[in-house]
């Protein structure tokens, strides 16, 4: 019998890697569940499940610099900004190098979680086996479950309609070469699928069809690259970070953005009615080349699908044949009863964006939408996760906890623009600050507390709890 909780983790992601690999190392027993055949999640270009949302041509949005867990340093030969093949390398490069591959289970979807009595959770996998866990981890991704435009935009279409999840390359799943097309959406998938169709030989035409106003921030700045002064997650920032406040900086990096690449009314797109920093920003140095030179052309939102064309607010219309939408996606677990956990309009309130205020034994991991990369964030949740369930740190009470929840969720919503696209919107530098500091806050209480565990491992013999099968 363990004299630690035992762990569920699904999902063998970027961020459910960090949770197995910080698990491991502290000594707690976990199983980790993955319905694919490979690690990766999302940057998995090809599953056993098939496409993920992942396409062909995909680089990551951040530098190497800041994608990296703080333990393992990525290939110095990666460029800045790696192609997903060379992402799942640094992935399985970590996995092989800490060696917990064989504690996932490939190919095994987590059909049903639900809290007994008790605590425990009753995980129900594919095939009907049930075991039973003190803790439940979930880093199931949110960029898998794509969400269409609501309502619906009206009248039909006649050419091809997909998302932008389902995009492979110009000839998967629908064949884009010489065909006239049009983009929905001003996010990092809508810019670079655009651009690739946008080049000589692919698309005849491609039109960008553009809500609202989005600030485009290039990948360099100059010669660095656009986070080159961005401490790492796992880094505290120098004391001068915090002498500037949060406007001035926003302030000061849109005036150095437009001296660099102008405004976005410079290039015929909607002028944004927010400032710098209040959306994820959008990223790509190629956009605005191609708007320039005519192969994306700007349109405004979509007033009416008119069969084999598209008409606008501006009341301009086009001919189409393809319509792909790049609107994001929806926050969904399909293993939770609605009533247990769920996330509507993508609203979630958690603690510290990672603890259910209902239960202190479930966890999200790498549920943020961050102005970095994923994975450091991911580690470092993770370590504090581990910190609970070894009892080196310990909760606060929970009226406390539930009135943190509720403050940062609404400072968040009053920070960030209201779509569905920022509700789980984190600065990384603040974010990480704050989280380290209430990990020692934990400590101090768990050393008063006599580091009792707070969750603690299941009466029942392990080996027979999770023996049950229905």
């Amino acid at each position: 019998m363990s004299t630690l909780p035992r762990a569920c983790i699904i999902g063998a992601g970027s961020s459910g890697i960090a949770t197995c690999k910080i698990f491991r190392e502290q000594g707690i027993p976990f199983d980790c569940f993955e319905a694919s055949d490979r690690i990766g999640g999302m940057w998995a270009y090809e599953t056993s499940l098939g496409g993920t949302s992942a396409y062909r041509s995909l680089h990551i949005n951040t530098s190497k610099r800041q994608l990296v867990y703080s333990d393992f340093p990525i290939d110095p030969d990666t460029p800045d900004f790696p192609h997903h093949s060379q992402v799942i390398k640094y992935f399985n490069d970590y996995v092989d190098h800490f060696g917990f591959r064989d504690r996932i289970t490939f190919n095994c979807s987590v059909e049903d979680c639900a809290p007994q009595e008790d605590g425990v959770w009753r995980v129900t996998l594919q095939g009907g086996e049930v075991r039973y866990y003190d803790a439940l981890c979930v880093a199931n991704g949110h960029h898998w479950n794509p969400r269409w435009p609501g309502p619906p935009f009206p009248g039909t279409f006649d050419g091809e309609v997909l998302h932008s999840h389902h995009y492979r390359h110009p000839q998967d799943p629908v064949d884009c070469i010489d065909k006239t097309i049009v983009v929905v959406g001003m996010g990092n998938s809508a810019l670079d699928i655009a651009c690739e169709l946008g080049l000589k030989g692919n698309a005849r035409q491609v039109y960008l069809s553009v809500r609202r106003g989005y600030y485009i921030v290039p990948k360099y700045i100059g010669s660095d690259t656009l986070d080159s002064s961005d401490p790492h997650p796992s880094e505290e920032p120098p004391f001068t970070y915090w002498l500037v406040p949060t406007w001035l900086k926003r302030r000061l990096r849109q005036r150095r953005l437009e001296q660099v690449i102008g405004r976005p009314e410079d290039y015929g797109l909607p002028k944004p009615d927010y400032p710098l920093g209040a959306t994820h920003p959008t990223i790509s140095n190629e956009i605005l080349i191609r708007i320039g030179s005519g192969d994306v052309i700007p349109k405004p939102n979509i007033e009416e699908l008119c069969g084999d064309s598209i008409r606008f607010t501006d009341d301009s219309s086009v001919p189409a044949e393809v319509l792909i939408y790049a609107t994001g996606y929806h926050i969904t677990f399909p293993f939770f009863d609605p009533a247990i956990v769920s996330a509507p309009n993508n609203e979630l309130p958690l603690f510290k964006r990672v603890i259910h205020p209902r239960y202190n034994n479930l966890f999200f991991i790498g549920l943020v939408q961050p102005l970095c990369a994923t994975m450091p964030i991911a580690e470092l949740q993770s370590q504090w996760i581990a910190e609970l369930l070894t009892g080196a740190y310990a909760l606060p009470p929970k009226a406390e906890v539930v009135r943190v929840t509720s403050a940062f969720h609404d400072s968040m919503k009053a920070r960030y623009l209201a779509s569905p696209r920022h509700t789980i919107q984190i600065d990384c530098t603040e974010y990480s600050h704050d989280l380290r500091k209430e990990m020692r806050a934990g400590r101090r209480r768990a050393e008063a507390l006599g580091h009792a565990l707070t969750i603690a491992p299941m009466a029942k013999e392990m080996g027979t709890a999770n023996a049950v099968a229905e």
